[in-house]
């Protein structure tokens, strides 16, 4: 069994990756990609968690994405609940639960500022595979996710 002397910490690692990587910086896929880390189990866990808190309500689920202030090169995602729909913003992913048929749907992505920024400057150059993506960041620019934010809250 491995001692707990001989685990490297996040910090050690992030600092490794970063002292050795030449050109430090993520394309969004990239990004979403290094966010998936445990993600399934952490959204199991808060589903499990807020059915308790919320027996027989629909809720929906906020992850925020956000990178460590000392090491830029590590990524954290925060899983919170809430019974209303939230307002879009950047490094935030949204899911909504149905209770009554235990079913989670996907509402949308944001990526960072940065990123949406570049996105919507050059929208030819995003690559196919973020074409989803793209999606999310021109729906959020246009206010198209914030008018849906408003109809599950029931404010329209």
């Amino acid at each position: 069994m491995e001692s707990i002397m001989n685990r490297e910490t996040v910090g050690k690692i992030s600092s490794d990756l970063l002292i050795k990587s030449v050109d430090n910086t993520h394309s969004a896929y990239e990004q979403m990609l290094e966010s998936l880390t445990d993600f399934d189990k952490h959204m199991h866990e808060t589903i499990d968690r807020l059915k308790k808190d919320w027996p027989s309500q629909d809720f929906y689920i906020v992850v925020i994405t956000k990178k460590e202030r000392l090491m830029t090169n590590v990524l954290r995602n925060y899983f919170l609940g809430r019974l209303s729909c939230p307002t879009p913003d950047y490094d935030q992913a949204v899911y909504c639960y149905k209770s009554p048929i235990d079913k989670i749907d996907f509402l949308w992505v944001i990526p960072s500022k940065d990123t949406c920024t570049e996105m919507i400057r050059d929208p030819l150059g995003v690559p196919a595979e973020e074409n989803q993506l793209l999606k999310y960041v021109l729906d959020y620019a246009d206010g198209t996710l914030f008018k849906l934010s408003k109809t599950k809250n029931g404010e329209v």
